[in-house]
């Protein structure tokens, strides 16, 4: 009977013990991309701040620029695992400044790079298209899909960042006059859709795509040339902005990327816990690039790439958290 009541009141403050955890956490709501590498970073947030640290986790599912403006204005999500800041630099900058944003992790992916790319059959037919320029004389070469007269340029779609940098750079190096013509993909899917399909049947592409990911290395994506110089005043205050913002956009390469977990001012007074193991939580673009493969090859969602991580790379993951957590998130795979 001692031993029944003994093992009753461990079990009893396990219990209490795992209550107040979550209640000292409280709720968490992390803001997801709607890509591959940022299903699997709020995935993997998601999963350790559960169950290592009790947090109560949703999400809320969206691109760069309404998951920023939500923030902004909105006050929610409470994090941001992984946001492309470049197109919404002038918007962080000012939200940060006045104390409702905060940069909690400058780089949550070490390496990460964005750009204009090309396919590595069209460029070893013509090693003379060395830079954008060589490119954009010859849109005969990358037929667009739907009007074979004009060059196709895939897009980024719409309510990602990208896609203003994009029109803008577009216009700057008037590629309508050159006989070019956008692709635009109706989501991230479609434009993976898009590079799959050239890079299966050994057609051209030439459009804007980011690293790490897995077309990239998967067709073997060469990146283009600007030929360019960058201005930091035309790119954030003409380049990364709407159409309608950007009278005068001016010829730039791309600029450094700035890849960021982005959260509320607050977040580090109410979540001191969360905001820690967000702020060590980095990786290279090798190891996201290998369970981004995972996540491609067996069709696995962000949370199956997470927990593909976390049951493989534990001498990774283990130096984000206390070890506390570690022991609680070893138990719940």
């Amino acid at each position: 009977m001692k031993k029944i009541f003994g093992l009753a009141l461990a079990a009893s403050a396990l219990l209490i013990g795992s209550n107040a955890q979550a209640a000292e956490c409280g709720d968490v709501v992390i803001g997801e991309m709607n890509w591959a590498s940022g299903e699997f970073l709020a995935r993997l947030d998601g999963f350790i701040l559960k169950e290592g640290y009790g947090c109560n986790v949703s999400y809320l599912t969206a691109g760069t620029t309404p998951q920023i403006t939500s923030m902004n204005e909105k006050g929610t999500p409470d994090f941001a695992s992984e946001v492309w800041a470049n197109a919404s630099k002038t918007l962080i900058d000012a939200a940060e400044g006045e104390g409702r944003l905060i940069r909690l992790n400058p780089a949550p992916i070490s390496g990460a790079g964005e750009g204009w790319w090309i396919d590595p059959v069209t460029a070893k037919k013509h090693p003379e298209l060395k830079t954008v320029d060589d490119i954009l004389a010859r849109p005969d070469l990358f037929p667009h899909p739907e009007d074979s007269s004009k060059g196709g340029f895939l897009n980024c779609p719409s309510g990602w960042g990208c896609q203003k940098s994009n029109n803008n750079l577009f216009r700057a190096f008037d590629m309508e006059a050159k006989g070019w013509k956008m692709i635009e993909p109706g989501s991230g899917a479609a434009m993976k859709g898009v590079i799959a399909k050239a890079g299966e049947r050994g057609q051209p592409f030439f459009g804007y795509y980011w690293a790490p990911t897995v077309p990239i290395g998967k067709y073997n994506l060469q990146p283009v040339d600007f030929n360019s110089g960058y201005d930091a005043d035309n790119w954030n205050n003409c380049i990364a902005l709407g159409v309608a913002e950007c009278k005068n956009p001016k010829r730039s390469r791309w600029t450094t990327s700035e890849v960021v977990s982005l959260a509320q001012g607050s977040f580090i007074s109410k979540k001191p816990d969360a905001a820690n193991y967000v702020k060590a939580r980095t990786l290279t673009v090798p190891q996201l690039g290998k369970y981004l493969k995972y996540m491609d090859a067996n069709q696995a969602s962000g949370e199956d790439g997470a927990i593909e991580f976390l049951l493989n790379e534990e001498k990774i993951w283990s130096n984000w958290v206390t070890p506390e957590a570690a022991k609680r998130i070893k138990k719940a795979l």
